[in-house]
Parts: structure tokens; sequence; C-alpha cells
């Protein structure tokens, strides 16, 4: 169970999802007994004019937008029971001022979105790769898609990694908020005979962790992106786990995450457990 310390920040800057960020973020913070903490980041290069004024006076002055945005992300999340807070942080990137956030207040986990605009070279976008690969705590990138009215369904994606339990509880976390079932979905390379029942023997394994919800299980096999955005298409939200391993492993999310983040068009949310600590106090199943 989470300590009363235990907090969720959720950065929020795009009108246009700050709502659904927020929402996951209430979703595991609910599912964990933990706060959440909304943070704005008010940008100023170091070569702007802006950046002879205090942060107070960047934040007082011309934090209007961004304090608009905060204060109706924190209205979202007031109504749900979850304790929440918010603050503007002032920095040079946005990247900087997350980073900062997080740690200042000691968070255990953050939700950052994701659109699919980034530069050739970055793998999610400079400021979120920046994020990914230097925050201490659990991070969950979420790419949102068309959303309903409500989720009836999330796809889990397993797999043996790192992240697998993270992407394990933040399904569930989804589902239980949603009164929404968990579908566990297993590719292999080749239907042989040993890899089924290694495959079927990890969806067990998976669905005794899913205790609460309801689980359907599906083994499939073929190319692992492609049998995951086809499976994504009659789902309302897909979770995994980010790779790190053999020659992706400067990669901060892995290739199979991010081929499914980028072809699929629902929401996407990508998990990648902290490097600050052993277990998560917050994400542990």
């Amino acid at each position: 169970m989470a300590t009363e310390e235990s907090c969720i920040a959720v950065a929020v800057g795009n009108p246009d999802n700050a709502e659904q960020l927020v929402r996951t973020a209430v979703d595991v913070a609910r599912d964990r007994g933990a706060s959440v903490f909304v943070v704005g980041v008010i940008v100023t290069p170091q070569e702007s004019p802006l950046a002879l004024f205090t942060d107070e006076v960047i934040t007082r002055e011309f934090g209007g937008e961004r304090r608009a945005v905060l204060d109706r992300a924190i209205e979202v999340a007031s109504g749900t029971g979850v304790p929440v807070s918010g603050r503007l942080f002032v920095a040079s990137t946005p990247a900087r001022g997350v980073l900062h956030a997080v740690r200042e207040r000691g968070c255990d986990g953050l939700v950052v979105g994701w659109q699919d605009r980034s530069r050739e070279s970055a793998i999610l976008g400079t400021n979120v790769d920046r994020i990914v690969r230097r925050a201490d705590c659990d991070v969950l990138v979420e790419k949102i898609g068309a959303l309903a009215n409500g989720v009836e369904a999330v796809l889990l994606p397993v797999a043996r990694s790192r992240n697998a339990d993270l992407a394990a509880s933040v399904a569930r976390a989804i589902a239980v908020s949603n009164d929404a079932r968990v579908d566990l979905l297993r590719v292999v390379d080749s239907p042989s005979a040993e890899a089924e029942s290694s495959a079927r023997d990890l969806l067990a394994e998976t669905a005794d962790h899913l205790a609460g919800v309801p689980v359907e299980t599906e083994l499939r096999s073929g190319e692992v992106a492609d049998e995951i955005v086809t499976a994504s298409q009659t789902r309302d939200v897909t979770v995994l786990g980010a790779t790190r391993t053999g020659a992706i492993r400067r990669r901060v999310v892995g290739s199979t995450p991010r081929k499914v983040g980028k072809r699929a068009e629902g929401t996407v949310i990508m998990a990648k457990k902290g490097d600050g600590s052993l277990l998560s106090r917050v994400f542990r199943l």
C-alpha cells in the first residue's frame, strides 16, 4: 500500500490533452492511495528577456495561459476524491521544468503526453525523450487517440521484462476505475508447441496478478508490433511496457512500443519503471 507521501505527477501544457492525462493520473493514484500533483511549465529560454525576472514575477505576469490550463486540470481532478494540488514552474525547457517539479515534490510516478510530431533523430520527441531518460520515478507516456465516452476494454500485451509489472498495474488501475476488463495478448514469433506452452504460462501468470478485474487472454503468432496494432483497434486503451534490450538498449522505450504508439489509432500508454529505486512504491503489484 502506498504511503501518504506518495504522489503521481502529471505534466499539462496542451489544453487538448490535459484532461485525459489528468484522468490517467487519477486512475493510478486512486488505485494506490496516492495524490495527484499537476505540473505546468512556463518556458523562458536563457536568451529571453524574461530570464531577467524572478520566477515569481514571470509566473504572475506572464503565466496566464499556462495558469488557465493548470487550473482546469486541477478542477478535473478535484471531483474525483483523489487529493490534488498543482503548481507552475519556470524553466528553460519543458523537460527541465517537469524533472525539477518531480524531484522537488518527490513524486513516485509521472504521466506525460506524446504527440507524434518529433524530429527524425528523436524517439518520442526531444522533451519526452529527456524526461523518460532522466526521471528517477516511473514514467507513463500517453499518446491520446480517439476515446469513446468510457473505457470498456484495456489491451495489455504481455512479455517478460522489468517494466511488465508496471504496465500490468497501470492496466489494472484503469480497468478498476472504469469498470472495464483487461485483455491479455501474447505474441509469439512461431507457433511451436514449446513457444505456445510458455506463452500460455505467461498469460496465466499475468492474469493471476490482475485479481478484481475481468480478464480475457489471447495468443497470436506473427510480428509483434503488427499484431498489437491490430488488436488495439477493438480496444479503448493499450498499455505496454518499455523494452530496453540488445541493439535498442540506447533507446528510451524500445522499438515495439514506439512502433505501436506511432501506428495505433487509439490511446497508447508506454510504461517505464524508474531507475531510482528497485521497487516502485506506487506501481508495485
